[in-house]
């Protein structure tokens, strides 16, 4: 169905794409080029939210390069847009263009689009083949089709933890299990987020500011804090922070209006979303991040809050980085019950694994939901 050539364009695209990793949110990583004869006349890569799109940036550097894209091949990672928001429609960029054909590798998840930029093109007797490198594509950009399919976002756990799964010493320090390329690894996975969430547990044995510091990016992911009973210290390092570049929420389930008070005037955003037993609902939490427009959430709690997330149906899979050691009977990675039977485990799917460093970085995602469709 699809040539040598074309699968060589598409991957151009994706490795295109994959330059906005950190900027385009919350809009998806896409890449476009154009190609006629086996030569790329142009291509480019979506920008920030309210710039151009990989399609106009790929038109864009043909014109400065002074060629002209009549009858070329677009290759695009993702659908063209065809409805108007922050910009034009990129489906008639290309139909003005003169673009002959257009190799999609999915079809945008987004209902305002979901195959609509398809059907304007072929009604503009542009030939359009679709489904090229889809599963790379659909990767590239989960936590967007996550908040298109589920109104939510993609939730990814990174623990660190002991061969013997010990996630810190039962004094609670965990500081460090893991190797400094670990760690800076683990960064370059925030930096890729939406936002980084944790709970008042680690705020107060860790101290932590959550921010991206080990890897070059332009954006710093929102942080978010889970603290029931607003218990937070307006000294912790992450509240002093606060309004100076990466947004702090505190999401609690009692009402104080005082602490309220005083953490707004520091620069945080309250959020208040109890459940019935007066703990943080979580589900509810995750549907409004979806509202909020946030792709991928990054957490980075204890063990407690992993288990009361996965618990709830709120982690969609765990980065885990195993360090050469041994801790005994200290503190688990995650807190959870035991299943009644081994049938009723849960069920991971072991989706990259490799060395970093001196320690093991598993990619481990739990079976079914979203992810069925993309293994």
């Amino acid at each position: 169905m699809f040539s040598a050539e074309d699968h060589n364009f598409m991957q151009r695209a994706l490795d295109l794409a994959e330059r906005g990793l950190y900027t385009t949110t919350p809009n998806p990583r896409v890449g476009c080029v154009l190609v006629r004869e086996n030569r790329i006349l142009g291509e480019g890569y979506t920008q920030p939210a309210g710039q151009n799109h990989a399609e106009i940036e790929a038109l864009h550097d043909a014109r400065s390069a002074g060629e002209d894209v009549r009858g070329s091949t677009a290759y695009v990672s993702l659908e063209p847009c065809s409805h108007f928001g922050r910009t034009p429609p990129c489906v008639n960029a290309l139909i003005d263009a003169g673009v002959a054909r257009v190799v999609a590798a999915m079809e945008d998840p987004n209902p305002l689009v979901s195959g609509k930029g398809l059907e304007i093109l072929r009604a503009a007797d542009i030939e359009v083949r679709c489904g090229l490198l889809e599963r790379e594509a659909r990767e590239l950009n989960i936590g967007f089709v996550s908040r298109m399919t589920r109104h939510r976002p993609w939730v990814r756990s990174k623990l660190a933890a002991s061969l013997d799964g010990q996630s810190a010493m039962p004094d609670g320090q965990s500081q460090w299990i893991t190797g400094e390329v670990a760690r800076h690894d683990g960064h370059a996975w925030r930096a890729r987020a939406c936002a980084i969430l944790t709970g008042i547990g680690t705020v107060r044995s860790d101290d932590p500011i959550l921010n991206v510091r080990y890897v070059e990016t332009p954006r710093q992911p929102a942080r978010i804090v889970l603290d029931s009973r607003l218990e937070i210290s307006v000294d912790s390092r992450i509240v002093k922070s606060a309004g100076l570049g990466a947004p702090l929420l505190v999401v609690h389930a009692l009402r104080n209006e005082d602490r309220e008070e005083e953490l707004r005037a520091r620069g945080c955003e309250l959020l208040y979303l109890p459940d019935a037993s007066g703990k943080v609902d979580l589900p509810a939490l995750m549907s409004e991040l979806g509202r909020r427009s946030l792709n991928e959430l990054h957490v980075e709690a204890g063990g407690k809050l992993n288990g009361a997330l996965l618990g709830a149906g709120c982690v969609d899979e765990f980065l885990v980085y195993m360090a050469p050691s041994l801790l005994g009977q200290a503190l688990p990675m995650i807190e959870m019950a035991a299943p009644a039977s081994l049938n009723e485990r849960w069920e991971l799917i072991f989706r990259d694994v490799e060395m970093v460093g001196e320690d093991l970085r598993i990619l481990a995602r739990l079976a079914g939901g979203l992810s069925e469709g993309i293994e």
